[in-house]
């Protein structure tokens, strides 16, 4: 589209069975869409100074007509974008973060609906409980697998054998499993540090894990024998006692090899 000065951004609503207008509209409803309109805007660039940007308040429906957005380049492109597709993943983050948070209002409060356009009655993108603006990305998950280190906090459970893993960060991730898997186990892992095999699903675009799924638990030893590093150390002790100095030795030995 070809950028021009002005653009309308519309709330609709109905509360208490009366339309959201200049009239009536709830303080918190105000501030929060005043705040929304100024980040989509401003989007990551801030190529809209909202301080030099000019509003007014029209009737009709809680809405900001904004004008000065000639020279906002990122701007005209997302809204070239969204007024094509309702994927967000070509737009700024930002401005798409501001459409996510419209579209999961309108699921909340169907009657709810944001919209943007050059004139009234004529939206570039609209959002409703019909629309479904989403970053398709989030929604692209793999299967794999991993090894996830932590401290078993809780195991087991009557109908649901899952294993609370407490990770390094404090966060705690449940992972199922089956009675038989875990009554195979000969050893104690409630409250120690265990490392799981565990299989899942990964969202490839916030590497975030989902239904995770026991496969075993993977052998491994951190524990720090005291009493054998000792004798090591004696052993070491007794082998070097007839020599003076070891980077001497060290030389010599050296020297004969050559």
């Amino acid at each position: 589209m070809s950028p021009t000065d002005k653009l309308r951004f519309s709330l609709s609503d109905r509360i208490d069975s009366a339309d959201v207008g200049l009239a009536r509209v709830p303080l918190a409803l105000l501030g929060q869409f005043q705040n929304d309109v100024s980040e989509f805007l401003k989007g990551s660039n801030r190529d809209v100074d909202t301080a030099q940007v000019q509003v007014a308040l029209e009737d009709g429906s809680l809405v900001l007509a904004t004008s000065g957005l000639s020279g906002a380049a990122s701007l005209w492109h997302d809204l070239d974008q969204l007024a094509v597709a309702e994927s967000l993943d070509r737009i700024d983050p930002k401005r798409a973060t501001v459409v996510e948070r419209w579209q999961a209002a309108t699921r909340q409060i169907p009657s709810r609906s944001y919209a943007i356009g050059e004139a009234k009655h004529k939206p570039l993108m609209l959002v409703s409980v019909q629309s479904n603006f989403r970053r398709v990305a989030e929604d692209s998950w793999v299967i794999v697998e991993k090894y996830l280190h932590g401290r078993v906090v809780d195991l087991g459970g009557k109908t649901r054998a899952n294993v609370h893993l407490e990770m390094e960060d404090g966060s705690t991730i449940v992972v199922t499993s089956s009675q038989d898997l875990l009554a195979k186990e000969d050893r104690n892992r409630l409250y120690r540090s265990a490392l799981l095999h565990v299989a899942a699903e990964e969202n490839l675009s916030t590497g975030a894990l989902r239904n995770l799924r026991l496969l075993a638990f993977a052998d491994y030893d951190t524990a720090h024998d005291d009493d054998a590093f000792k004798r090591m150390v004696e052993r070491g002790t007794r082998a070097w006692a007839d020599v003076a100095d070891a980077s001497i030795w060290v030389e010599e030995l050296r020297g004969d090899e050559g």
